[in-house]
C-alpha cells in the first residue's frame, strides 16, 4: 500500500509543475477565446501558482483574461511570443508591446511583443507591461478587442 502513496505523490508533484507545457500550435485552444492557437508571432500563456497551464492565441487574450479573472499573485510564469523570432517566447515583464497598423494580430489590436532594447523605431506605439496592463487597458477595456 505505502508503494501506491509514494507513487500518488510523485505523480501529484509532476502534474501540478509550475514549468510552462509548449504550446501546440494548430492544436491547442485560446483559454480566453477559444480560438485554435496558430501564430507563433501572437500566442502567450500563463501558469498558475497551481500548476494550471493557460494558453492564449494573443497577448491581448492573456491580457484581458489576466485582467478580468486572475490576481497577480497567484500567476507565476507570464511569456509571450515575440514577434520578431516567432516561436520563442520572452517573460511578459521583459517584453516591450508595441502597437501599429503594420501588425495584424489575431484578435484585431494591431499588438505584438518584442525584446527590450531591440529596434521599436517601426512601430507607432511602445509600452512595458505595466502600462499595457495598467493604463491602456484599464482606462479602455475595450479597446482590445
Amino acid at each position: 500500500m505505502k508503494k501506491y502513496a509514494y507513487l500518488l505523490v510523485t505523480m501529484l508533484m509532476i502534474s501540478c509543475s509550475n514549468e510552462p507545457e509548449p504550446i501546440v500550435y494548430g492544436t491547442d485552444s485560446c483559454s480566453y477565446c477559444k480560438m485554435t492557437i496558430v501564430s507563433k508571432a501572437h500566442s502567450a500563456q500563463m501558469v498558475t501558482k497551481k500548476g494550471k497551464q493557460i494558453k492564449y492565441d494573443a497577448i491581448e487574450c492573456m491580457v484581458k483574461d489576466n485582467l478580468q479573472n486572475y490576481e497577480e499573485s497567484e500567476i507565476t510564469i507570464m511569456l509571450v511570443a515575440d514577434f520578431q523570432e516567432p516561436g520563442s517566447m520572452l517573460p511578459a515583464q521583459d517584453a516591450n508591446f508595441v502597437i501599429d497598423e503594420k501588425i495584424t494580430s489575431p484578435m484585431g489590436a494591431n499588438l505584438a511583443a518584442i525584446k527590450k532594447g531591440s529596434n521599436q523605431e517601426d512601430f507607432s506605439e511602445v509600452h512595458t507591461w505595466n502600462e499595457l496592463k495598467n493604463n491602456f487597458l484599464k482606462e479602455d477595456p475595450q479597446n482590445l478587442r
